[in-house]
């Protein structure tokens, strides 16, 4: 049996930040992933927003950021586009995007200097409460044991099986996740190489296909369906998407993912006793943009704060770890509720609707741009979103 304070499971950006930000603070901290490689396979797009690393205190690194994007492109369904770069506007929002195998591995490692000891290939496969902890079993390479911690923080992705364990319903509904899929492509032939890429309306129903520079004539290609609102798969959609649009004809890809992406907000209940969920596992990802990894990792941060505080009190009760819903309330939900009113408006449109919304946009003076900023202007531009948004920004 091998004792620890906190045990975190799953290594991705959440975790590890939970990881770190619990063994700053004094606790032992135990980080657990079934994967042989942090961060392999990537599970996104790998767009970060600059703001977000730096509320993080990270230091973006050339070893992990690939392409610095100086603005967004958006196309409508007939071809209509509206591009937005920094020499034209303030961009806020603009980030970088990732090597999501790289960026992994250095939050692991990062957790690892902050002290924690990281188990790679370590699969968890059953959870109980003993004596006021939890015991989890766990078996890598083909050896069993058993790990005892007062908290066990669960980031072990979308619909927590963690989770599940400890009696939290983290099972989510079809029309709030999202189901994804990805090329990572050579060959791309971008209008505007420095922009990142959104397509909108029945080319990717229930969300949006993307196209993410990484540099040279590298870039992520992919989309994001809800299963309720189309018959085919999200692969099918992407393989569609990929031979009509002028960009990636010629390509070739060297690299697929698949998986989903929960938007339907955050979970209400995210905590029981000696037990908290982050990051996906808690459905930490803008509903909007389906991004998720700063959500994901501020959520992270609150998390290893609170467990480790608990530790120190000796209180490892829901009751005790209840205030990690309230910050996390405080920091996310608010915002995460007015976006998922603006997603379930954008879906309402027809591909007609959202050709006039980009003309009229193409036509508008923006300031700046962010998430806030867009919807504000879909409301001035659009009767319906005045009628379902107006009270909203």
């Amino acid at each position: 049996m091998i004792e620890t304070d906190i045990l975190v499971i799953g290594a991705g950006p959440a975790g590890s930040t939970a990881a770190k930000h619990a063994a700053i603070a004094g606790s032992s901290v135990i980080l657990m992933d079934k994967k042989s490689e942090i961060g392999s396979p990537k599970r996104c797009a790998e767009g970060v927003s600059k703001e977000g690393l730096k509320k993080l205190g990270i230091e973006p690194s050339e070893r992990w950021v690939t392409k610095e994007a100086s603005g967004i492109r958006m196309v409508s369904p007939n071809g209509t586009s509206v591009t937005l770069t920094e020499d034209k506007v303030k961009l806020p929002e603009a980030g970088y995007i990732l090597e999501r195998k790289v960026f992994d591995k250095y939050m692991a490692m990062d957790a690892g200097r902050a002290g924690v000891q990281i188990m790679i290939k370590t699969l968890a496969t059953g959870m109980r409460r003993e004596d006021g902890q939890m015991v989890v079993t766990a078996e890598s390479m083909g050896e069993e044991f058993q790990i005892k911690a007062k908290i066990v923080i669960a980031a072990d992705g979308p619909e927590s099986r963690v989770g599940r364990w400890a009696g939290l319903r983290t099972s989510l509904k079809p029309k709030d996740m999202e189901s994804c899929a990805q090329f990572e492509m050579a060959g791309v032939e971008m209008e505007e190489p420095d922009c990142i890429e959104f397509y909108f309306g029945s080319v990717s129903p229930g969300g949006y296909a993307w196209i993410f520079p990484k540099g040279d004539d590298i870039a992520n290609v992919g989309l994001g369906v809800l299963t309720t609102m189309t018959d085919k798969s999200a692969y099918e959609h992407l393989l569609e998407f990929v031979k009509n649009n002028p960009a990636t004809k010629n390509a070739q890809a060297v690299e697929i993912n698949v998986g989903g992406d929960p938007v339907g907000g955050l979970l209400k209940k995210k905590v029981t006793d000696n037990v908290l969920v982050t990051g996906d596992a808690a459905s930490m990802v803008n509903p909007l943009t389906g991004g998720g990894i700063i959500s994901g990792m501020l959520g992270g941060r609150i998390a290893g704060q609170v467990a480790a505080q608990a530790v120190i009190e000796g209180d490892y009760s829901e009751k005790s770890l209840e205030i990690y819903e309230e910050l996390c309330e405080a920091e996310l939900g608010k915002s995460f509720e007015k976006y998922l009113k603006a997603k379930n408006y954008l879906l309402s449109l027809s591909d007609e609707e959202l050709d006039q919304i980009a003309e009229a946009f193409q036509k508008s003076d923006f300031e700046t741009i962010n998430t806030a900023e867009m919807v504000r202007k879909l409301v001035k531009i659009s009767p319906k979103a005045l009628l379902k948004l107006g009270k909203l920004f």
